[in-house]
């Protein structure tokens, strides 16, 4: 039997800041924080004390859906914390309990053995790297090597205790884990990710980059290849007593499951509202990335949602190892209708490929001089790309003249529209329009303000970071790191490269 999802309503608590307060434990209170919400605390949440590994005793929460049938072979996640989080903060924080009661699946949430920070492997050189951070987070670096880390072991135990009290599908057992459970997951995947049908983390990232990499930038890992869902919130920061530049240590990340999956062929993005996911196909495995504009550290409260219906849902490995995708609650495919470019690319990114154009996109300003005492304001700034190009885009009759300088393009809708070098106006079926700047010519091409283009003409989504402007037929916010692996992508970086 399953069961509707639901959200029950809650008692927001928006005086109190504190970082998870004990009293919100077992209570309808939630809180709120740019994305980051929390649910009243789940009917049915089972908290467990035993002692399973090493003689010392650990805690778990469980959650089987009312819908749980001991007859039938059922999914199991787990869902690692936060640092300095619980088990239950990670139910209350996420949407799992809601995917479980819809499509009857369990989920157990264990806690952190010390200090509520998962064990990581470290060494006394990561410790070094971290040497401001408190003394209780520097400890979270205390295992050289698997076999001396405490909570690998935990969950190892914990994971047969699970099979031995429910009906668990080992086809399907996924892991899943927030900022140092994310860390933790990618821990337990580079060692034992050969036992997982798949694995998603959220807000962490490889610190250590020689952990992950061995000099010649080869990937180092004992387990294989295991389907992977990589989260970057836009904001998501680093902590404040860690040195790491995040630009390089969340692209790294996302390279290194490349890497170890195979995920050789350009993705297909989807940028749905915030949501900027770009799909991977691996010779040995999937994987996913989602960057979410606007969003600070943490699970989104969806995310939950997301990664089952996209990618969990779907996934089995088989016993002799191999990894099968059925086909997932929400098919991943890229946006049907789209285009991506950055300045000083030739390249564009149009139906999910990368495609030539015959000059390089530009960043223009749109400036102000008169009446300035020879100074300079700003008004605007726009990519400019090909008349040219954008004629095969739109399927538009382009004809040009004086060595390219004036342009012509008839549209499928009848609208003929001329642009010329220099000139703001262009001539729209026989009557002038200001675009946002001037026409530039680039090595005998004409260019335009895609922003313009797009939106003016075609009343389309053009969504701009930085450099990089994304077109498509719906709205999409483009974010910091989708922005980042686009530009990737046309300059043909989507591989390991040395470090300065």
């Amino acid at each position: 039997m399953k069961s509707s999802m639901y959200v029950r309503p809650g008692t927001p608590d928006d005086d109190n800041r504190e970082y998870l307060p004990e009293k919100i434990k077992g209570s309808d209170i939630v809180v709120n924080e740019n994305g980051n919400n929390s649910q009243p605390y789940p009917e049915g949440l089972m908290e467990f004390h035993e002692v399973l590994a090493n003689g010392v005793e650990d805690e778990w929460y469980e959650y089987v859906p009312e819908g749980y049938d001991p007859a039938r072979k059922t999914p199991l996640v787990l869902s690692m914390h936060g640092g300095l989080m619980t088990g239950w903060g990670q139910a209350i924080y996420t949407s799992w309990t809601m995917v479980a009661d819809r499509d009857n699946i369990i989920v157990v949430f264990p806690n952190a053995h010390a200090n509520r920070l998962w064990t990581l492997e470290g060494s006394e050189r990561e410790k070094a790297a971290c040497e401001d951070m408190p003394e209780e987070l520097r400890l979270c670096f205390a295992a050289p090597t698997p076999e001396e880390n405490h909570d690998l072991k935990f969950i190892f135990a914990l994971l047969e205790k699970i099979k031995g009290k429910y009906n668990i599908d080992e086809e399907r057992i996924f892991m899943q884990g927030m900022s140092n459970g994310s860390m933790f997951t990618t821990q337990f995947e580079k060692y034992f990710g050969n036992i997982l049908a798949g694995a998603s983390g959220a807000g962490g990232s490889i610190l250590n980059l020689r952990q992950f990499f061995d000099r010649d930038w080869k990937p180092v890992n004992t387990a294989g290849p295991v389907p992977v869902w990589e989260t970057k919130p836009e904001l998501n920061g680093m902590p404040p007593w860690c040195e790491f530049d995040e630009s390089i240590t969340y692209k790294y990340s996302r390279l290194y499951w490349q890497e170890v999956n195979g995920c050789h062929e350009t993705p297909q993005i989807s940028i749905v509202g915030e949501d900027n996911m770009a799909f991977y196909k691996g010779e040995k495995a999937d994987m996913v990335y989602l960057d979410i504009k606007n969003r600070d550290h943490g699970n989104a409260f969806d995310e939950a949602v997301l990664v089952w219906d996209y990618f969990f849902s779907g996934l089995r490995r088989k016993k002799d190892g191999t990894i099968q995708d059925t086909g997932s609650r929400t098919e991943r495919k890229g946006d049907a209708f789209a285009a991506a470019f950055a300045s000083g690319c030739p390249k564009a990114f149009w139906q999910n490929e990368k495609r030539e154009m015959k000059t390089a996109a530009v960043k223009w300003e749109k400036a102000k001089y008169h009446g300035l005492n020879g100074g300079k304001i700003t008004r605007g700034e726009y990519i400019c790309v090909p008349l040219s190009f954008l004629a095969e885009v739109f399927e538009a009759e382009y004809t040009s003249q004086e060595d390219g300088k004036s342009v012509a393009l008839n549209l499928k809708d009848g609208r003929r529209i001329q642009f010329a070098q220099g000139s703001i106006g262009c001539v729209i079926d026989d009557t002038m329009r200001a675009m946002y700047c001037e026409a530039i010519y680039r090595e005998g091409e004409l260019c335009v303000s895609v922003e313009w283009f797009a939106r003016y003409l075609f009343h389309l989504c053009a969504s701009v970071y930085e450099d990089v402007v994304y077109v498509t037929d719906h709205h999409a916010e483009l974010s910091r790191f989708m922005a980042d692996l686009i530009r990737d992508i046309l300059h043909d970086n989507e591989g390991l490269v040395p470090l300065d």
